[in-house]
């Protein structure tokens, strides 16, 4: 496995070539760009990054020799199963940055429109929505991840296998966040029932009050309560041997950003080889 982070854990005023020295010099392998509003970050990606932009930012990540490994976005929303039109746009944008970089996933988002509308409802409609890009998504070639956030939709692996397989595409996948699930269930268990469906992962760490529904918080990796021994390996047993992308973000100002993303790295340098 190796090591990637997601852009929003930088200083939202570092730039793409500072973000990208920074990031390599603190020891990752890869990094995952995000498509925002504008104006969100000096680094984001927008739906109004051209090809010349994007041709600048390829030429950052050859000369620090920092992938782009996946393009995640956090304009989703509860948007699937209320908005198709710029559902598309958004999905087509984040493959067509995904195919510029040569990435091999994108991270989507499902659900989220429940109590707006009901569950049922909103499940059916982005499954619906999936599928009718079925074209689109077969032309790139690219995964197309559908992650575990807390917006109630997949409240167990079993909701989030069962939704997979109903789309029915070997290209839409999961995009696993070990640790999503950690205040209500256990990361491992999960990992064993999505098994080869998971195409990328994300990082965190949380610790819980108590046990499961007792509330808690956001942890640095691996100080939290995310079992990384049992994790790792079903992990491995599900065929996984990507990267481990940290989503985590700096609290307080005890370490300079440049030392928190070699902490960060180191993190997750300790629970990858278990």
């Amino acid at each position: 496995m190796k090591k990637s982070l997601n852009a929003w854990t930088v200083c939202s005023e570092t730039g793409f070539e500072q973000m990208f020295k920074e990031l390599k010099e603190a020891g990752f392998d890869g990094i995952e760009l995000n498509v925002d509003k504008e104006g969100y970050s000096a680094h984001s990606l927008t739906l109004s990054t051209t090809e010349e932009e994007l041709a600048q930012i390829k030429n950052l990540s050859e000369k620090y020799d920092l992938p782009v490994i996946s393009i995640s976005t956090s304009l989703w929303g509860g948007i699937m199963g209320t908005d198709p039109a710029f559902s598309e746009a958004l999905l087509k944008k984040q493959l067509e940055c995904a195919a510029f970089f040569g990435a091999k996933g994108i991270l989507i988002v499902p659900g989220g429109a429940y109590p707006r509308i009901p569950l049922l409802e909103d499940r059916a409609a982005c499954i619906a929505f999936l599928k009718s890009q079925k074209a689109l998504i077969d032309a790139y070639g690219i995964y197309v991840g559908v992650e575990n956030v807390w917006n109630g939709f997949f409240s167990s692996p079993l909701d989030m296998a069962s939704f997979i397989d109903e789309v029915d595409n070997p290209l839409v996948g999961a995009y696993y966040d070990v640790g999503n699930v950690i205040a209500f269930s256990w990361s491992e268990r999960w990992i064993e029932v999505l098994g080869s469906r998971i195409h990328n992962i994300h990082v965190k760490d949380y610790k819980r009050n108590r046990g499961i529904h007792s509330g808690g918080e956001w942890k640095d990796i691996p100080y939290g309560d995310v079992n990384w021994k049992e994790v790792i390996p079903a992990l491995r047993k599900a065929g996984f041997d990507g990267y481990l992308t940290g989503e985590v973000f700096r609290e307080g100002e005890d370490m300079t950003w440049q030392e928190y993303y070699a902490f960060v790295a180191d993190g997750i340098g300790q629970v990858m080889n278990y």
